[in-house]
């Protein structure tokens, strides 16, 4: 289904893209992704496609908005009837609670169910209104970490299972790495449309990168050949085609080779380690260079020299022009 939406207010936004299964637009808060949602919804005044000028309750737009809007004086199967009409409401709730299997708590209140269930009531409420699209707002902002995953899945998982396309906004670059279709916002516009595998890979831009959760994005300045990082105190050499001027620029963390200062190898940048954060069998080294921060990622088990350095390939390092 194609997007293409435009708002004057409160803010100006627009935004045009085509929505493909689970389809995530990532964006910093205050972007307008919540906003974008209510006008597709008829719930903000805004001119677009599809449904423009058709009244909210006509609009075939399934909407789940943040923290679900669960009704608390009614349990589960009377939440999802409420969008149903005639006298087999029950059953045909009943149904669609089946369908996300939820139909053991129908006669649960939302205040006795987890985060997780409740979106799940929430989805079979949206689809009772049969919709040729599903909106979600922030689905992950109710839910814990240790249970994002699981529901996270099993919510795409009920997407594809419906065939509905879905559209989600989020901040949250752990959802965006499972959608099947990553669009990005930054300054309230559309910069970068893709996979998730392509868009992590090739960030347009350090923008991109910073939505993306990719660690090691930084301010620089490009003279002379190399990249100049005031925050850290250093100079790196990069290629000879590289422009000149203002830059963002990254390095994977695992890229970054991590060194004992005795060894005295001329281009060993010196650091102090202020935080270390096991994930799994990698272990995250954050270390102060200069005024700034850098990561490195180093298997666990790997010994850490009493006195610390660090070393930047320039062949690792990835730059843009800053916008």
């Amino acid at each position: 289904m194609r997007i293409d939406y435009r708002i004057e207010q409160p803010i100006a936004l627009h935004a045009a893209f085509d929505v493909e299964g689970f389809t995530v637009l990532l964006g910093a808060s205050g972007e307008g992704k919540s906003l974008l949602l209510r006008a597709i919804a008829g719930l903000t005044p805004a001119r677009g496609e599809p449904f423009d000028g058709m009244a909210a309750q006509h609009r075939a737009v399934g909407y789940l908005p943040q923290g679900y809007a669960l009704f608390p004086h009614l349990n589960a199967w009377q939440n999802v009837a409420f969008a149903l009409r005639g006298p087999q409401r029950r059953a045909q709730a009943m149904h669609l609670l089946e369908r996300v299997h939820m139909v053991e708590f129908a006669e649960r209140y939302p205040a006795t169910l987890s985060g997780g269930q409740q979106q799940r009531v929430a989805l079979a409420r949206a689809l009772a209104r049969r919709p040729q699209l599903l909106l979600l707002d922030e689905p992950t902002s109710a839910l814990d970490p240790v249970t994002r995953d699981d529901v996270i899945a099993e919510l795409i998982s009920e997407v594809h299972e419906f065939g509905i396309p879905a559209l989600a906004v989020s901040h949250d670059p752990h959802l965006a790495a499972v959608a099947d279709r990553l669009v990005l916002m930054h300054g309230r516009r559309i910069i970068q449309i893709g996979s998730p595998g392509e868009v992590n890979t090739n960030p347009i831009d350090g923008s991109a990168a910073r939505l993306l959760g990719h660690r090691n994005v930084h301010r620089g300045r490009i003279e002379a050949q190399r990249l100049i990082w005031q925050d850290g105190a250093i100079a790196l050499p990069v290629h000879s085609d590289a422009f000149e001027g203002e830059a963002d620029w990254t390095i994977d963390p695992a890229a970054i080779r991590l060194l004992d200062t005795r060894d005295g190898l001329p281009d060993a940048v010196p650091v102090s380690i202020e935080v270390r954060h096991v994930i799994g069998q990698t272990m995250q080294l954050g270390v102060r260079c200069g005024q700034g921060r850098l990561w490195v990622s180093v298997p666990v088990g790997q010994a850490v020299p009493a006195s610390v350095a660090v070393q930047l390939p320039a062949e690792a390092i990835r730059w843009w022009k800053h916008s």
